[in-house]
């Protein structure tokens, strides 16, 4: 985890007996940790001496003790940095909303483009990928599997070299065919190569995208900051993705970047596989690093695992409209928390009469097979499973790589769950608490009739 060290930090600055003392032990780990970050050196002096200069001068609020607010402004500052408490938003305000990937050469933009689309895939939006690489040879073919992986159609001719007209036709065949968001996906560039820059620019004038989002892996270091700095020039940077931060990268260098780009830190890859994306959320974050949210988050993990609905999503199961989107929600989430054993039965629904009595890993191993096998669905097969015949059963096993029984068995616990709300009338309240649905928040929903 980047800043990992300001934790040994934190600790030590309440050891020490004198404040003032204490401050500035505190700011000299902060900047060794932030350098060994790849944090930019002028950003780290800046920070820093915000911090201290807050520290000295300000006055705590009445009863807080002077500590306290000391991390109080540790964490502000921090956050701050990381884009602020406000969460990224991804409902699009627009559609199709145009999102315009860039980055360099392996910083794995083109899998990011794919989890990208997978993600709002699942929030319920018709997604497009539109391949505008010509420089990487099968650049095409590698956005066309991942594609076909997710059940998410891609736009691209390997034939034409001309990336400006292909992004151009890619975002309007996806626009004459109603869909919600449209996904660029760019040549890889390097800072110093002037011609992809220029082209990257031409897409951008000739397209003009709704979102240009740059794709930064998590072991730039301290050249992320130019880097940004360079691609904010030729196009400007709303939103940045870190990839590969499940590997040894501490990731640093992506707060230069945003310091650079005045962009904020919009979703953060944390493994290879193509849901393991998160949007990013700074304040959670930055407690987590200063060891001040550890249980707070875990628990919160549980109960989004447990409900992860929208009052969108309760409104249709109040009214038996449930659909595969639900579900891969709940098993994305399951997958998430780690060792399975007895955790299904905490899920609403899923948990319900599932003839499992199976150990861990055979859990884990089902669960991937099921999110397979659901990624292989159509837009309409995930609305309207009931559609979902032998016929379509073999097409989503093979693209899936599983068992047609696979298949079967996702479907019988569909069929269970459709049953169990089916039971279920709009007013019976007492029965959905018992299935762990929080109506504290919804006290709409308690009204319907």
């Amino acid at each position: 985890m980047v800043f990992e060290g300001l934790r040994s930090a934190v600790l030590n600055f309440f050891k020490r007996e004198k404040y003032e003392d204490a401050v500035n032990e505190f700011i000299r780990e902060m900047q060794k940790e932030l350098l060994k970050s790849d944090v930019n050196v002028k950003l780290v002096a800046e920070i820093t001496s915000r911090i201290k200069q807050r520290a000295l001068e300000e006055k705590p609020p009445p009863g807080v003790p002077r500590r306290h607010w000391f991390i109080t402004i540790v964490y502000e500052e921090l956050v701050k940095l990381l884009g602020g408490d406000k969460k990224p938003s991804v409902k699009p305000a627009k559609r199709p909303w145009v999102i315009l990937l860039v980055g360099l050469q392996g910083s794995g933009k083109t899998t990011t483009a794919a989890k990208i689309a997978n993600f709002y895939k699942y929030e319920g939006f018709k997604v497009g990928l539109v391949a505008a690489d010509t420089y990487r040879p099968a650049a095409y073919e590698q956005l066309k599997q991942l594609g076909d992986k997710i059940g998410v159609p891609v736009y691209g001719d390997p034939q034409t070299r001309d990336a400006v007209k292909l992004a151009n036709d890619g975002v309007k065949y996806f626009a004459e065919r109603g869909f919600d968001i449209v996904i660029i996906d760019t040549a890889g560039r390097h800072h110093r190569e002037d011609a992809l820059l220029d082209e990257m620019k031409q897409i951008y004038e000739s397209v003009r995208p709704d979102e240009i989002m740059l794709v930064l892996d998590a072991s730039t270091g301290q050249q992320a900051f130019t880097i940004a700095k360079k691609f904010h020039e030729a196009t400007p940077i709303g939103s940045i993705v870190v990839t590969k931060l499940d590997g040894t990268a501490r990731g640093g260098g992506a707060l230069s970047a945003v310091a650079a780009t005045g962009a904020t830190i919009k979703f953060i890859g944390t493994g290879e596989k193509i849901d393991e994306l998160e949007l990013f959320n700074p304040s959670r974050y930055v407690s987590r690093v200063l060891g001040l949210g550890d249980i707070e988050s875990l628990v919160e993990s549980v109960k989004r695992a447990q409900i992860e609905f929208t009052e969108k999503d309760l409104e249709d199961i109040l009214a038996g409209k449930i659909n595969m989107r639900l579900i891969y929600k709940q098993l994305v989430n399951l997958r998430k928390l780690g060792p399975l054993r007895r955790i299904l039965q905490m899920i609403p629904g899923l948990g319900v009469k599932l003839p499992l009595e199976i150990n861990g890993k055979e859990l884990e191993a089902k669960l991937e097979k099921w999110i397979a096998v659901i990624n292989s669905m159509t837009y309409e097969e995930l609305d309207n499973p009931d559609i979902i015949d032998r016929s379509r059963m073999k097409r989503i096993a093979r693209g899936a790589g599983v068992d047609v029984e696979d298949v079967r068995d996702l479907l019988k616990q569909y069929e269970v769950l459709k049953k169990l709300t089916r039971r279920l009338k709009k007013s019976d309240l007492k029965k959905l608490e018992k299935l762990g649905i929080d109506f504290s928040k919804l006290e709409d929903l308690a009204k319907l009739k």
